[in-house]
C-alpha cells in the first residue's frame, strides 16, 4: 500500500513538471455582515445544548427574520451552564457588539441551585443596565421551575422577571419554554432542553415579543 501511494504521488509531481506556473489563488473577499445584531445572550436553552448546528433557537429565529424581511443578524452568546453571576462578568465584553436588541435569557440555572432570588435579580438588573448604556432595547425572558422547589421559592422566581421587566421598561417573554416544556416530544431526554423542533417553536414565541421592537 504503502509503495502504490508512492507512486501515485511521485505520478502527479511529474505530471505538473514543465507546465506554466499557476498564479497564486486570490483570497475570496465576502462583504462584511453591517446588519444590526440581535444578541441572544443566555445558557444552555440558548445555546442549544444536545443539539446539532442550526437547531438552537436563535438559528430558527434567524430564518424567521430572514423569511419576514427584517434585516437584522442575530449572534449567539449562549453558554451552557451559565448563571446569572457568569452573564454579569461577560456582559460587558458583549456589549461591544453594540446590540440593538438584546434577548436575556438567564436565571434558570440560578433557579435549579437554588440561590438567593434577590441576588439573581440583582445580577438582571446590573446586566440589563450595561447594555441599555451599549443602546439596546432588552427581551428579558421569563422562567420557571420543577414543583419541587416549594411554592414560595418558585413564586418568588417568577415574579422576580415581571418585576424587573416593569422596572426597566423591558419587554418580557412570560416563559421561554411556553408551549414546548410540558411536551415531552419537544423535549430531549434530560427533560430540561428543547429538541430542535422545540427551538423551532421557541423562535415563535420569542419574536412575538421581539418583533415589535424592531424596523424594516
Amino acid at each position: 500500500m504503502t509503495r502504490r501511494y508512492f507512486v501515485f504521488g511521485a505520478m502527479a509531481v511529474l505530471a505538473g513538471c514543465g507546465r506554466e506556473p499557476k498564479p497564486p489563488a486570490q483570497p475570496v473577499r465576502t462583504a462584511a455582515d453591517d446588519r444590526p445584531v440581535i444578541l441572544a445572550f443566555g445558557d444552555s436553552l440558548s445555546a442549544g445544548h444536545g443539539l446539532g448546528p442550526g437547531s438552537s433557537y436563535a438559528d430558527f429565529l434567524q430564518k424567521e427574520l430572514d423569511r419576514k424581511g427584517y434585516r437584522y443578524r442575530v449572534v449567539n452568546e449562549g453558554i451552557s451552564g451559565d448563571t446569572t453571576g457568569g452573564g454579569l462578568s461577560r456582559a460587558e465584553a458583549a456589549a461591544s457588539l453594540r446590540p440593538r436588541v438584546v434577548i436575556l435569557e438567564l436565571g434558570a440555572n440560578d433557579g435549579l441551585r437554588g440561590l438567593p432570588v434577590e441576588a439573581t435579580r440583582a445580577n438582571l438588573a446590573e446586566t440589563i443596565d450595561i447594555f441599555e448604556r451599549a443602546g439596546a432595547k432588552i427581551v428579558l425572558c421569563g422562567m420557571t421551575l420543577p414543583r419541587n422547589y416549594g411554592f414560595d421559592y418558585i413564586r418568588s422566581f417568577e415574579k422576580l422577571f415581571r418585576d424587573l421587566s416593569r422596572e426597566k421598561k423591558a419587554a418580557l417573554v412570560p416563559f421561554f419554554l411556553e408551549g414546548v416544556a410540558t411536551r415531552p416530544e419537544l423535549m430531549q431526554s434530560d427533560g430540561l432542553h428543547p429538541t430542535a423542533e422545540g427551538n423551532a417553536i421557541v423562535a415563535q414565541t420569542v419574536l412575538k415579543h421581539l418583533e415589535p421592537l424592531l424596523i424594516r
